[in-house]
């Protein structure tokens, strides 16, 4: 009962921060020298029937904040308006949230699955040359630029020919059994994913070996050492518990760090995820997919907070108290 107490709580505070970003916004883009419309207006598919619905929806002849007050109403009803191509911005976000998040789902997972045995097998072979190559291979990582890197994966790719480069599937991708779609959206994810994993894991390794350090000092594993515990229960069982909670906060933070960095790669890569539709609404100064993408941003950021702090609640008895 105390954890849906929690995230009912959690849910409720969520709504002023939703409105904060929401009139920021709102507003900057609102008070930029771009009409929000051009492209609609120069769209010869568009007719005047569809401009005159989204200046009376978005209420562009009135004070910005009677604006604000209306597009978070019609946000609100599930009304997203129309893209500046004239296509609708929900069936735009349907396409793109899934494949952002699958994309950040598997990174989650590699970096996880590969930085947490890597930190605890450099805390316990502490300033080992394997401690020391870890260190530079992390040192490395954290200093290129994920942007950079995406470029020479996407000069490899071209070069090679060994990956696809844009998109998240095949032209015959319809044609395909299950287990060649499951090979295609593969071939399709490693790039991307190899640029973020890479990035992400050397940061997430560093913390946990740091964790690792802090826990193997204390006062009760070295009780236990001289109790006659083994090493491999101490690290498991009494070390490995306590130096993981801190890791379960940062997930919600890596959740954001990847959704923010992902937009650049996508980019790079052609991969149609919400980061890159963010970016390309704010070069077209598309209001509607630009207000609509970032709230949706922002829910999944939220979210993802919030499965950290109940996973955190979960493996620590003392939060439930």
């Amino acid at each position: 009962m105390k954890i849906f107490k929690y995230i009912g709580k959690r849910l409720l505070q969520t709504i002023p921060l939703l409105i904060i970003v929401s009139l920021i916004s709102f507003f900057i883009i609102r008070l930029s020298p771009v009409d929000p419309l051009a492209e609609l207006r120069l769209n010869p598919s568009i007719s005047q029937e569809t401009l005159d619905k989204e200046i009376k929806r978005l209420q562009l002849d009135k004070p910005i904040i009677v604006q604000y007050c209306y597009w978070a109403k019609s946000f609100v009803k599930g009304d997203l308006g129309y893209t500046s191509a004239g296509e609708k911005v929900s069936v735009k976000l349907k396409e793109r949230i899934p494949n952002t998040l699958l994309l950040t789902l598997v990174v989650i997972f590699m970096t996880w699955s590969v930085g947490i045995p890597l930190g605890i097998a450099a805390a316990y072979k502490k300033e080992s040359f394997f401690d020391r190559l870890l260190t530079i291979f992390a040192s490395v990582g954290m200093a290129i630029p994920s942007f950079f890197f995406a470029i020479l994966m996407l000069i490899f790719a071209v070069k090679t020919g060994f990956f696809p480069v844009g998109g998240l599937t095949s032209y015959n991708f319809n044609d395909m059994n299950f287990f060649h779609k499951v090979f295609d959206i593969a071939k399709h994810l490693a790039l991307p994913s190899l640029v973020l994993f890479t990035i992400s894991l050397s940061g997430l390794q560093r913390q946990m070996r740091a964790n690792m350090l802090d826990v193997m000092d204390s006062e009760y594993i070295k009780f236990a050492r001289a109790k006659g515990v083994s090493e491999w229960k101490i690290i498991f069982k009494h070390a490995l518990r306590n130096a993981v909670n801190p890791m379960i906060t940062l997930l919600g933070f890596e959740f954001a760090g990847l959704l923010s960095g992902a937009a650049l790669t996508e980019y790079v890569f052609q991969y149609p995820g919400l980061g890159r539709l963010i970016l390309e609404a704010v070069m077209k100064s598309d209001i509607n997919l630009v207000m609509a993408s970032l709230m949706i941003g922002t829910i999944m950021l939220i979210a993802g907070n919030l499965i950290a702090d109940i996973l955190l609640m979960i493996t620590d008895p003392r939060i439930r108290r």
